[in-house]
């Protein structure tokens, strides 16, 4: 259907109106995967770079004739979607969950995770590494290595602030794994203080989440944390 059909209802306008249906909220964090029907996605691409263009147009940016920009709608379209904030369009990837046969209860610390997400704030880059102690009990769920990165990476590439983004994965693990303890630390370099405001290059954030055993025996949480692999301090 044309948009210039009077009932042309752009892709975002639908997928907006099945979440207000249903009563769940879209923040920028937030996974809309169960809106989005067909090939809506491609579309919902092609409405963000018919709009980006109209705010390079709205900057005074001539993308009729100057080569550097004549793509960069489609570019930064696609970047969004597919990559910088693809864990707000694309369920969860498949994690295989296996039983704990051997009854494993000691500390397993997986990091650094090397993560990637945008400052919901001003879409400036959080560039930062990951660490996450399990402490597993007898009916706790194990999850491959490489799958702590794959749910890392799935919940951090959306518009984020830090302090929520490791709440939003210690409840993912604590879901699929059901540990007796879950200790999540996050260090960042955020580009809304390097690229603008203060312009401080040095200063970085440092949060952390901890549950049930790590929460309550302060013994495993500094042995956690003495652990930390790849870094001091």
């Amino acid at each position: 259907m044309s948009t210039e059909h009077p009932n042309y209802q752009p892709v975002s306008e639908r997928i907006r109106a099945r979440i207000r249906q249903s009563g769940q909220r879209f923040h920028a964090n937030d996974n809309i995967a169960d809106f989005i029907e067909g090939d809506e996605l491609t579309a919902l691409q092609q409405e963000v770079e018919a709009r980006m263009g109209e705010v390079l147009r709205s900057l005074v940016i001539d993308i009729d004739s100057d080569h550097n920009t004549q793509e960069t709608a489609r570019r930064v379209a696609k970047m969004y979607m597919q990559e910088v904030f693809r864990g707000r369009y694309v369920k969860a990837p498949p994690v295989t969950e296996f039983p704990n046969a051997e009854h494993l209860n000691e500390l397993m610390i997986v990091g650094p995770i090397t993560v990637r997400s945008a400052c919901s704030h001003h879409l400036c880059p959080i560039i930062g590494r990951v660490w996450i102690g399990v402490m597993p009990n007898e009916h706790s769920n194990l999850i491959g290595l490489s799958k702590y990165a794959r749910l890392a990476e799935w919940v951090m590439s959306r518009p984020q602030i830090q302090e929520e983004a490791v709440i939003q994965l210690a409840d993912l693990l604590q879901e699929k794994m059901n540990p007796d303890g879950l200790a999540i630390v996050m260090e960042a370099d955020h580009f809304c203080m390097h690229w603008r405001g203060v312009r401080d290059s040095d200063s970085k954030m440092i949060n952390s989440v901890m549950r049930g055993a790590f929460l309550k025996n302060p013994s495993l949480r500094r042995e956690f944390l003495s652990l930390l692999p790849g870094r001091k301090g």
